[in-house]
């Protein structure tokens, strides 16, 4: 025989809302952002702004109070606040967007401004003073530096891609000749087509008079490949050094960037951080505050 048995549970559902308000707060300010700019696009019915509608009601409730308590308009624009607002109350410390007191004055503030790798590349070539010819030709070489500053394209290639893309008929002597201009340029080892011409290309940019930098343009130039599987031996009794020379130039070679297009310092890109949060101190208390700045204010459409 069948038993028919009860059994009480508890279980929690959450709505398709819920779900939603869910998902929203875990995304980040800047994610918020373009997700509101994406349903502003797609959802007709959604506006930006405040609704018009709210604000007459808002201001007519407000007119019956005053005239309910029996205000005139004349006694309300008599009402100085700054009589009734002491100087003291208003915190040092103001936010981005807080309206700015009497004593401060209207200052901009300042953005740093960095310009990209390919930006400085193509800003040294126009001080060359090069033909239109010969500028195109250098800026078909930046376009083919990669991120970490290399030319790893064949110049064969350059070639007939100035050919197809850029109508120029050009020589592999011509682009080699500009080549060689650009790779004077910042930073130094810039557009190298391989790890050897890159440190060579550094190296040439010292001072050369000296015997350490000297034997380290040596040890890259004729003994590159013993370098590389570090046979320091052979590359001693190939160069006629001693251990010492050697040594001191090695230290030169490995303290050089293999990598001279690769992010640094001037010309890496800025990056702004917005909080999600703000943490403020209020009467000895930590307060902690959701950073609306970014977030609109959304409406839907009569």
């Amino acid at each position: 025989m069948q038993k028919l048995n009860l059994q009480q549970s508890l279980s929690q559902k959450l709505s398709p809302q819920q779900i939603q308000f869910i998902k929203l707060l875990q995304i980040p300010t800047v994610e918020l952002e373009a997700r509101v700019e994406a349903e502003l696009e797609s959802n007709p019915a959604l506006e930006e702004g405040r609704d018009e509608s709210n604000d007459e009601k808002d201001e007519f409730s407000s007119e019956e109070d005053l005239g309910s308590e029996e205000y005139e308009n004349d006694s309300v624009e008599d009402i100085n606040v700054e009589d009734y607002v002491s100087k003291d109350d208003i915190s040092g410390y103001k936010m981005q967007g807080d309206g700015p007191s009497p004593d401060e004055e209207d200052r901009d503030m300042p953005i740093a401004t960095v310009s990209s790798l390919t930006e400085s590349l193509h800003s040294q070539l126009s001080y060359l003073n090069l033909s239109d010819r010969e500028n195109v030709i250098g800026e078909q070489l930046i376009g083919s530096i990669d991120n970490d500053g290399y030319i790893r394209r064949e110049l064969e290639a350059i070639v007939n891609d100035l050919a197809f893309a850029q109508n120029v008929e050009a020589t592999l002597g011509e682009v080699e000749a500009i080549l060689k201009k650009v790779q004077l340029f910042d930073p130094p080892g810039i557009a190298a087509r391989d790890l050897q011409e890159c440190l060579t290309l550094q190296i040439k940019r010292k001072d050369l008079n000296i015997p350490l930098n000297k034997n380290a343009l040596k040890v890259v130039m004729l003994c590159f490949e013993e370098f590389k599987k570090k046979h320091f031996t052979k590359i001693q009794k190939k160069l006629g050094i001693t251990e010492d020379a050697l040594k001191d130039a090695v230290q030169i070679i490995i303290k050089l960037n293999p990598k001279p297009g690769g992010f640094s310092t001037t010309y890496s890109r800025n990056q702004y951080i917005i909080p999600d949060f703000i943490l403020k101190e209020v009467n000895g208390d930590l307060e902690v505050r959701l950073n609306s700045k970014n977030a609109p204010e959304l409406h839907v459409s009569r």
